[in-house]
């Protein structure tokens, strides 16, 4: 079976461009394949991915977290900061040749306000938006609004790309079908294959800014002219072809085949994002029996951080059991909230289980298959919460099928789920706005539409403030009350090696895998 996937393997890379481009073609296996294009539709780190690609941004975050113009020339506030005016760069364009015009701007800017939890707080003051001029656009605010410029730079989990007005003026409810962008690389839509390959070439005509890269913002300058999102679902065939030159990356390698590619010396192992990611885990609150508060209350009980760090990363060398809903090592590190759960304390869920009056029906939980470091937290959760009184029904599928299963509301016995899982960017997480698992709008918070009107008084609160002794206190008022009512649980803290041939160079530091600035020679 390896021998024939190996020969497949062969086939698709020997395919594609001639020869002659081969030196500025980038061979890259992702941590997942790409089936959903639309950036703003879902939330999946994949998606994201292409879209920074294709698409560029207003502003974007550097290495210290700090927003910088990205597409934006200059920009005046206010002496009562209500009034925001931005220009332009000069000579922006569409990959069809098309000038960015601000007509283009506002309703990108509208349809990531509509999905987005961060960029929804910016719409709730937002008085109005016009264009000025072709390269002019204001933004009136109602009342003083500190995250401006952090939310138009959003990274994650929906940041704000800018597109066309015809795109952008789709509703977010419906997923957009044509990629045409401003950004350093073209997405070769005719070239798609998914569960093959995806294939960008880079952008002639694309203006990168003067400044050096710095994480998500700076000069994006596109130096190979062909990036290849190889699919190689089998870790260990990755390795293997990425030890004998027929790729040249790995995104994410499963740390349990880190030690193979240390020994090779044509090979570099690169942590990108020292703060990593933190496992999550989300239950539907529109569903039974996580509908009850007590029964949330349960699994948080049975569930440990450790078994789950063990199963799914196993070298203590890079995960750290952290209780902290907004990053250990990151500046509103916090255990609020945490005690008594996370410590696997059966008789505590099966006494709460009891006193809900817990049915014994099988709960769904959502396993992903595709994801290296996702496979076993489906299997593990399975194992933790049977002990603590719950049945489990596993149902296993590949990952872009669980984010399109996981935005469904319907029971669960016509396609609904009852727990998802998933791992988010430490660094996305890192206070009460920006982390998106901390909302409880209901219908328009993350899958699972946990709802609760006094964390969003708080994170409100937290937006407004300028203080950081406010803001901290704040912060931790609103992890106690996440972890109280069983919003999101987090399972630990991980890093996420990436590992590619010693003749890529360029590669830069960012909590986004992004491919400007990096060379193949």
């Amino acid at each position: 079976m390896l021998r024939r996937s190996c020969l497949a393997l062969s086939a698709l890379l020997l395919a594609g461009p001639a020869l002659a481009q081969q030196l500025g073609t980038l061979k890259v296996v992702m941590h997942s394949d790409l089936k959903i294009i639309d950036p703003v539709w879902t939330t999946a780190y994949i998606v994201r991915n292409h879209g920074y690609l294709i698409y560029d941004q207003l502003f974007a975050l550097d290495a210290k977290l700090e927003p910088q113009p990205q597409m934006v020339e200059s920009w005046t506030v206010s002496d009562d900061k209500l009034t925001w005016t931005f220009k332009l760069r000069d000579g922006l364009r569409w990959h069809d040749g098309t000038p960015v015009t601000s007509a283009d701007v506002l309703p990108s800017i509208k349809r990531f306000t509509d999905k987005d939890v961060q960029g929804g707080l910016l719409a709730k003051v937002t008085q109005s938006m016009n264009a000025v001029d072709d390269r002019t656009f204001r933004i009136v605010l109602k009342e003083p609004f500190g995250l401006v410029l952090k939310t138009l730079a959003k990274t994650a989990s929906v940041p704000l790309f800018v597109m066309p007005k015809r795109v952008a003026e789709l509703p977010i409810s419906q997923q957009i079908a044509d990629t045409t962008g401003s950004g350093p690389f073209i997405f070769k839509k005719d070239e798609w294959k998914p569960g093959e390959k995806v294939v960008y070439v880079r952008n002639p005509d694309y203006k990168p800014r003067s400044e050096l890269p710095s994480s998500l913002a700076g000069g994006k300058v596109a130096k190979l002219d062909r990036v290849e999102w190889i699919s190689i679902p089998d870790g260990q065939t990755a390795v293997n072809a990425l030890i004998s030159g027929e790729i040249d990356m790995i995104e994410t390698v499963a740390h349990d085949l880190l030690p193979v590619l240390e020994k090779d010396k044509n090979v570099d192992i690169r942590i990108p994002d020292h703060l990593g990611s933190t496992y999550v885990l989300r239950f539907n609150w529109k569903q039974p029996p996580f509908d009850n508060l007590k029964v949330r209350r349960a699994a948080e009980y049975a569930l440990n951080q450790l078994d789950f760090l063990k199963a799914n990363i196993g070298d203590p060398r890079y995960f750290k059991e952290c209780k902290a809903m907004f990053g250990c090592g990151a500046t509103f590190e916090t255990t609020a909230g945490s005690d008594g759960i996370l410590q696997s304390n059966f008789e505590e869920s099966r006494k709460l289980l009891k006193e809900a009056g817990y049915d014994g029906k099988p709960i769904v939980v959502l396993q992903t298959t595709d994801i290296n470091t996702h496979i076993n937290l489906a299997p593990v959760a399975k194992s933790l919460l049977e002990k603590g009184g719950f049945k489990v029904d596993v149902q296993s599928m590949d990952w872009q099928t669980q984010v399109t299963r996981r935005a469904k509301k319907d029971p669960v016995d016509k396609g609904g789920w009852n727990i998802s899982m998933t791992a988010a960017a430490t660094v996305l997480l890192s206070d009460p706005i920006v982390n998106h698992y901390t909302e409880a709008t209901g219908d328009r918070a993350q899958f699972g539409w946990p709802i609760d009107e006094e964390i969003e008084k708080l994170r409100m609160a937290f937006a407004g403030s300028n203080d950081p002794r406010q803001q901290r206190e704040l912060a931790e008022k609103v992890q106690k009350r996440v972890l109280d009512l069983g919003i999101t649980v987090p399972l630990g803290q991980f890093v996420q090696p990436s590992a590619s041939r010693k003749s890529v160079t360029g590669t830069v530091a960012s909590p986004v895998t992004v491919f400007w600035n990096m060379e193949k020679k």
